[in-house]
């Protein structure tokens, strides 16, 4: 019987720099190079798998190449790169396409080793205006990238579907199938929730059903790596573990996502861009009840209900659960000294959230800081929704019964 172990993975992070200097993602940190993002995955947050979705930009896939003639991290044979022997790196691509309908959507795609990341990367370059900026318009639609990923053995899926910007169904379509068709859809098998979304949200898609669902970071700086990821079943860290746990095959699963409350994430309810008021009535709201302006940015949880074909959320059998966590730098009372103070103690931050003890909490951090992380591991937290391009808060920590949601 093949062992099987337990392992936090976060696919969807942003690199900011080369090592020269140059931009990637011009909207992420200058911190956010390749070795900071995996030493801070590694020695801090405590991940396991880690998906880097610029490694195809030339002068990336050049660094990683150099990291392994440097024999800093080294090829698997199950796929992807092993990096200071505790953490997997999985390179990738974030790409916008455009669809017939003339809109775009962010998918992300996923290479087994370099020699097929250098291949898309090739191929992606002659379709895009840069190639060394990482998510550039692609002139072509998703099914072709689709095709040319299988192609190179690797995975394709949705990034932060809902979300008004550049989310397929947030912006491009209902339904998937009418973007991919019913063979290109069936070659997909999982699809990125985004942190304005949940399973239970998600789930009002009838399509989705046998989708795997991932909850990852998006993180363009590095203190927001891991603030959502997922917890797996694997033989090994690698990438045919990956594929296989997102296929649900011979064991091999995704145990659980942990994830932001949909009501922290920037899109979670409509926002007026007449007023600014971010809608508070029951969803979905197309009109601005405060002034009466259309001019709105459609929030993830109005579209999924304006666009959902099950009314009640229904999750399939053996759906993993969906567990709110809260990163530790959105706690209140929780700033950079404390935060450094508890990875002193404890090692690192998934070790913080998920088996330090209370006791042992108090007798670094002081009780209230202790009580606000017990708290947040509990869904005890009050929020104010997130709406229009600005993150919820939280606004307290205080008990409140158990199922009972704010807003």
């Amino acid at each position: 019987m093949t062992m099987m172990n337990r392992y936090f993975l976060d696919l969807h992070v942003h690199i900011g720099r080369t090592l020269s200097g140059y931009p990637v993602k011009v909207t992420a940190a200058r911190s956010q190079t390749i070795p900071g993002v995996l030493d801070e995955a590694a020695l801090r947050k405590g991940l396991n798998i880690l998906g880097i979705v610029d490694a195809a930009c030339p002068r990336l896939c050049s660094e990683l190449v150099e990291l392994v003639a440097e024999g800093k991290a080294r090829e698997l044979t199950g796929g992807g790169l092993r990096y200071r022997d505790s953490l997997t790196l999985i390179p990738g691509a974030e790409v916008e396409t455009t669809e017939e309908n003339g809109a775009a959507a962010h998918w992300l795609a996923y290479f087994p080793t370099l020699e097929a990341l250098r291949s898309f990367s090739s191929f992606l370059a002659e379709h895009i205006t840069n190639p060394e900026l990482s998510t550039q318009r692609c002139h072509l639609p998703a099914k072709v990238i689709l095709d040319e990923v299988i192609a190179r053995s690797g995975i394709f899926m949705p990034a932060h579907a809902f979300t008004p910007h550049k989310g397929v169904y947030g912006c491009c379509t209902h339904r998937l199938t009418a973007v991919l068709g019913e063979k290109g859809f069936s070659k997909i098998f999982a699809l990125e929730l985004g942190l304005s979304a949940d399973t239970g949200l998600a789930d009002h898609l009838s399509e989705l059903a046998e989708l795997t669902f991932l909850s990852n970071s998006d993180a363009h700086s590095l203190k927001n790596l891991g603030r959502e990821y997922n917890l797996l079943l694997l033989a090994e860290p690698s990438f045919a573990e990956l594929l296989m746990a997102l296929q649900k095959k011979e064991g091999r699963r995704v145990l659980a996502n942990f994830g932001l409350d949909p009501r922290l994430g920037k899109y979670h309810r409509s926002q007026c861009l007449s007023c600014g008021r971010i809608a508070e009535t029951s969803p979905p709201v197309a009109i601005c009840p405060d002034c009466g302006s259309s001019r709105m940015v459609k929030g993830v949880l109005d579209r999924i209900i304006e666009i959902g074909d099950w009314k009640e959320p229904s999750s399939p059998q053996g759906r993993p659960p969906y567990h709110y966590q809260v990163p530790l730098h959105f706690l209140p009372g929780v700033g950079p000294k404390t935060i450094s103070l508890l990875l002193a103690s404890f090692g690192t931050e998934m070790n913080v959230l998920h088996h330090v003890g209370y006791e042992e909490l108090v007798s670094v951090v002081g009780e209230k800081v202790a009580l606000t992380i017990r708290q947040a591991r509990e869904g005890e937290l009050v929020f104010s929704a997130g709406g229009g391009g600005t993150y919820g808060k939280v606004v307290s920590a205080v008990r409140r019964e158990r199922g009972v949601r704010d807003g």
